[in-house]
């Protein structure tokens, strides 16, 4: 809750990739909400009151997920709207005449994001979600210590800069400091 909020504001990527993580930990546990007291909020070093508030985030995420028939696989609504507004941000970008650094640095990357799309059967259309697709599913192999190829690094590293591009535009968009025209 503390983190996710922290990182919504600061950095919309790692906000992004962090919500997906927490869903699968909500998986991971079952949606339920004692075990995730047990293992994860027990373990901060907060005051009673925090912990409080951590386990009250954490039950609502639940109940959104069960509604939204999230359980097993997919993503909240809230996190699919997170990503549709980093989508619309890019779009823009495109369309703007003052981000010719921006357009490069795409249509550098735009090859892999094809590539990508067609390897998971065009089922993901978003550029955007493509992109973070591949980025959680390296964070996933990293974490499990799997290897990853040279070619597979090469990509990571222009998804990478390309998102964290994207993401330092879209704060300084949403502060004010960047008006499209």
């Amino acid at each position: 809750m503390y983190i996710s909020a922290q990182k919504k504001k600061e950095n919309i990527a790692e906000y992004i990739l962090y919500m997906w993580q927490i869903e699968d930990i909500v998986r991971a546990y079952r949606l339920d909400i004692e075990l995730i007291n047990k293992h994860i909020i027990e373990k901060y070093d907060l005051p009673t009151e925090k912990k409080k508030e951590l386990s009250e985030w954490y039950e609502h995420l639940i109940e959104m997920m069960r509604a939204e028939n999230a359980i097993e696989v997919g993503h909240l609504q809230i996190n699919k709207n997170a990503i549709i507004n980093l989508s619309d941000f890019h779009i823009a970008l495109l369309n703007s005449r003052q981000n010719n650094e921006y357009n490069a640095l795409y249509h550098k990357v735009s090859p892999i994001i094809h590539e990508l799309k067609e390897k998971q059967n065009n089922t993901i259309k978003n550029d955007i979600e493509v992109c973070f697709s591949f980025l959680y599913g390296i964070l996933m192999l990293k974490l499990q210590q799997k290897e990853i190829t040279k070619q597979t690094e090469d990509a990571l590293t222009q998804i990478s800069q390309f998102i964290a591009y994207l993401s330092a535009k879209y704060k300084l968009h949403k502060e004010g400091k960047l008006v499209l025209e």
